[in-house]
């Protein structure tokens, strides 16, 4: 018996129990169920056009870009557009998200990457799960369709986010997350990105890029 076993058996000859009670299982299973829900913050608690307003906003108060186009056709000269701003080279790596390989790439001149990153790129772009309005907040889901190393590595991060994806509050798209895979098939990582990476631990100098992109641009589809 290791320790582990140990210390539950100790805790159920304590409480007179043997740990298979159909009663107690039960028990558990309905608090898991129905857990309550923690304070929600009445900012997000907005709809419509005012929710994607606010989204917007904080994303920029979060020192991150963002940009709106009307369908997924746009988003490719949006970024050729975005990198051709900043002086950035015309190259971008992603994965095997199926809304990105749609998209026509064609029709600009980006030379385009696939699969993760090995720390060689500046510039990637990433399909989000969702978007929180509440913190301006990609929800960003790990697997080969947009792989975790794309989040971290490249300089610049380019995030697309589906309007009809964006909810008020990190509740909301957590449930969608769940929703999405069922039980038992969780992604392996869930990343919530707020702005480009920054750290104010010298001297309380805010410096951005200390352990992930030093820039990162946002493009909202309005589908």
């Amino acid at each position: 018996m290791s320790a582990r076993d140990d210390i539950f058996a100790n805790i159920r000859r304590s409480l007179g129990v043997n740990g298979s009670e159909t009663i107690r299982h039960q028990i558990v299973a309905d608090r898991l169920e129905r857990s309550p829900k923690g304070v929600i913050p009445q900012r997000g608690q907005v709809s419509g056009e005012e929710r994607i307003a606010l989204f917007k906003t904080m994303v920029e108060t979060s020192l991150a870009t963002v940009t709106e186009v009307a369908s997924a056709a746009e988003v490719p000269q949006s970024i050729a557009l975005f990198l051709r701003n900043h002086n950035l080279p015309a190259t971008l790596r992603m994965g095997d998200d199926p809304r990105l390989e749609a998209m026509p790439w064609s029709d600009t001149t980006l030379e385009i990457a696939h699969g993760p990153s090995e720390g060689r790129d500046l510039n990637a772009v990433s399909h989000a799960f969702g978007g929180i309005a509440e913190s301006g907040t990609l929800a960003m889901v790990s697997g080969h369709e947009n792989p975790s190393t794309l989040n971290f590595l490249p300089d610049n991060h380019i995030i697309v986010v589906s309007a009809k994806d964006i909810a008020g509050d990190y509740e909301s798209v957590w449930n969608r997350v769940r929703f999405a895979y069922g039980k038992g098939s969780m992604p392996r990582t869930v990343n919530w990105i707020t702005g480009p990476s920054r750290s104010g631990d010298i001297e309380q100098t805010l410096l951005l890029g200390a352990h992930g992109p030093r820039r990162l641009h946002v493009v909202v589809v309005r589908d």
